[in-house]
């Protein structure tokens, strides 16, 4: 009973994650008239703030001297910081500037974007149908460079930084709220002193709009870590596979919001290159449950031969000998296009 009660709630706070990333563009105009570059310097400033008190609370401070001793985590931070920075900001200003359908194609697309990037950089082999979802979605952005006229470089942009961003995390390897607080202390200086300077031209607009506007610039700390609070509460809950599927919950809010709320435009190519990319991903996710079921098979079976092996029975110990290289192979397979969802990124 306790093992289903933690299942549902590693559930139920996953969707909370993801809905809140997804409906976060209501929130980013309502910090006009500040503009794109202020609101990313507070949401660094404050979110510093934020995960700080949190981290004081859970009294988790001791992988901070781990870090500090290892120029190459430090390095891969900083790194981490620069790529979040820019998608975060991209993602900010296409909101505010009437693209937000056009940004939540960036975050469809990034689970394909991940899967390139895995074979590009770490030489990783992909089964045919992950081939084919790849090679969808590439005919996707050919059919929307077509129809905009050039490339979908918000999408692009968008979906390659935060499948950098991933890849990084992936190396780093510390937890999420760690990560956070590291990453937005690299960026905080540099972001206080924008902020500072615009000060001292006369332009902040923290302060000169009201105590409502004051208080949700202050807020963007709040935007960033809750839904972050949240991932992590699910990621140790539920299965890396329900993690991949939930996933698409994001743009999905994000693209509906784009078309009924804001009103964008959808001509008739980009309901196709949208299309192509729901194929893709279709394929993706199909292939995912597929081989996550067959290794659960693998798991089971390998699991039985033991037991049968212990009870010293000659064949069995064949057949163990025989089925156990596969599963940690096929779980490896499934860990990664299934549930490649780096979190921070909207």
């Amino acid at each position: 009973m306790k093992t289903e009660n933690e299942g549902r709630a590693g559930l139920l706070h996953g969707i909370g994650a993801y809905a809140m990333w997804g409906l976060v563009p209501l929130f980013w105009p309502l910090l006009k008239p500040a503009g794109a570059i202020e609101i990313l310097a507070h949401r660094m400033v404050w979110s510093l703030a934020f995960v700080g008190l949190a981290l004081l609370v859970l009294r988790r401070w001791g992988w901070m001297r781990e870090l500090v001793r290892s120029p190459r985590k430090l390095g891969l931070i900083t790194l981490a910081a620069a790529v979040i920075t820019v998608n975060w900001g991209l993602y900010i200003w296409s909101v505010n500037t009437g693209h937000v359908v056009e940004a939540s194609l960036g975050y469809f697309i990034n689970p394909l974007v991940t899967i390139a990037l895995g074979v590009l950089v770490l030489q990783e082999r992909l089964r045919p149908a992950q081939w084919a979802a790849v090679g969808i979605g590439f005919a996707a952005v050919l059919v929307l460079a077509v129809g905009y006229g050039q490339p979908p470089w918000i999408s692009l942009v968008l979906a390659f930084s935060f499948a950098l961003y991933g890849l990084v995390k992936k190396k780093v390897n510390i937890g999420g709220l760690e990560s956070l607080a590291a990453e937005t202390a690299v960026q905080f200086l540099p972001a206080l002193a924008y902020l500072v300077w615009l000060g001292g031209q006369g332009t902040l607009a923290f302060g000169s709009h009201g105590a409502g506007h004051t208080a949700l610039l202050a807020a963007t700390g709040l935007v960033t870590a809750i839904p972050l609070v949240c991932f992590g509460a699910a990621a140790i809950r539920v299965p890396l596979s329900t993690l991949g599927l939930l996933q698409y919950l994001a743009p999905t809010f994000q693209f509906l919001l784009g078309v009924l709320y804001f009103h964008e435009a959808m001509p008739p190519e980009r309901w196709a290159g949208f299309s192509l990319v729901w194929l893709a991903l279709t394929i993706l996710t199909w292939d995912a449950l597929r081989t996550n079921r067959r290794n659960r098979a693998a798991i089971a079976a390998a699991t039985a031969a033991g037991a049968a092996e212990a009870a010293g029975t000659a064949q069995a110990a064949g057949a163990t000998e025989t089925a156990g290289p596969a599963s940690p192979a096929g779980a490896a397979e499934v860990a990664g296009p299934a549930g490649a969802a780096p979190t921070a990124g909207r």
